[in-house]
């Protein structure tokens, strides 16, 4: 018996259960998530305890029976301590209908106002850009304004008179706390923010993004802030993305930003996120960017370390640093010397395992 498992059995019975709900999805989803629990269950083993319970939502449980996030489903959800998210996404339906129906869904039922998405070019894994230099930003985009509120709609549709209009929607309040997030963040980083928008054009909500920033700015001395349009930025993305420590942003303009961010440190394996409701009045939400990938599906061979890091991003909202930290440590080792490797995915698994042991 190790002494890990020594420790495990001598906890007493007051040792702290977390709850968790498991959305595996669709796809690959349902081979990355499984690792990512075998992960965590080793990493908290002596320290707390998770309870896993399976939702079975997602493209299957649609084609089944119409369904997509029933109320009592999306009530139930309301009483876990986070959700753990695989992928979702099936060419067999129309795009958005998922993606709507449950991930946005999600989102805005539990003021998921926050979406954090890490970026860090590893050892052992090659960039597509020439001369990537040091990469190691997050990107704080806003998850429950903007363009993805659903305002709008069309008129005459079908017809060569359709007017079809999407409405950005963007409050102070909204605005501020996910601001505040990200300051307190930087304070945890290399204390710069990098605020993203699209202001010459956007005067309106560009205009209120940047004087909230430089309000809630004034009482974060340590921290420094600069602006940088989103078509710059991209730019920036790929020539000198070692400038940037946290990038902050709205919905539309952090979501495409982030897939660019993936792909300059090697791709969305690597890549975790989380939709995090800051307050605590509602469960977060962790899951790795990459998508369903239903042409490598059921083939064992999807690489679980994203979603092994998307674990790793729960623990740390739970209050776990030191072990996350473990986690990541353990991953950051594999992909530097194993990253070039074939392996199936849960070879990968085992491999981090045995590296926390």
């Amino acid at each position: 018996m190790t002494q890990s498992q020594q420790n495990n059995q001598a906890q007493s019975e007051d040792t702290q259960v977390h709850y968790i709900a498991v959305i595996a999805g669709d796809g690959i989803g349902k081979e990355v998530t499984p690792v990512a629990q075998q992960v965590l269950e080793y990493a908290i083993q002596g320290v707390a305890k998770f309870e896993f319970t399976p939702f079975d939502l997602g493209a299957e449980r649609y084609l089944r029976d119409g369904a997509i996030l029933p109320d009592d489903e999306l009530e139930a959800l309301k009483s876990y301590d986070a959700i753990l998210l695989g992928a979702i996404g099936d060419p067999r339906i129309q795009a958005g209908i998922l993606e709507r129906g449950l991930l946005l869904k999600l989102r805005f039922a539990f003021d998921q106002y926050v979406n954090l998405r890490p970026s860090k070019l590893y050892k052992g894994v090659t960039s597509p850009l020439s001369k990537p230099g040091d990469i190691d930003f997050v990107v704080v985009r806003e998850g429950t304004e903007g363009l993805y509120c659903g305002a709008g709609g069309s008129v005459r549709k079908g017809t060569p008179a359709e007017v079809a209009t999407e409405v950005s929607i963007n409050t102070a309040y909204g605005v501020e706390r996910v601001v505040r997030y990200a300051f307190d963040l930087a304070m945890k980083r290399r204390k710069h923010i990098t605020l993203v928008h699209k202001k010459n054009v956007l005067v309106n909500a560009g205009d209120m993004w940047q004087r909230i920033v430089a309000r809630v700015g004034e009482e974060y001395p340590e921290v420094t802030h600069d602006y940088c349009h989103i078509d710059a930025a991209t730019i920036y993305m790929v020539t000198e993305p070692s400038r940037f420590d946290v990038i902050l942003t709205d919905n539309l303009f952090g979501d495409i930003l982030t897939d660019e961010a993936g792909a300059v440190v090697g791709g969305v394996g690597y890549s975790a996120s989380g939709c995090i409701n800051a307050s605590g009045e509602f469960p977060s939400m962790f899951e790795p960017i990459h998508g369903s990938a239903p042409d490598i599906a059921g083939r064992g061979i999807a690489n679980p370390t994203a979603a092994v890091l998307s674990a790793a991003m729960m623990l740390r909202h739970l209050g776990y640093d030191e072990i996350a930290q473990r986690i990541e440590a353990a991953v950051e080792a594999d992909i530097e010397q194993l990253g070039s490797t074939p392996r199936s995915t849960e070879q990968v698994g085992r491999d981090i395992i045995a590296r926390l042991a």
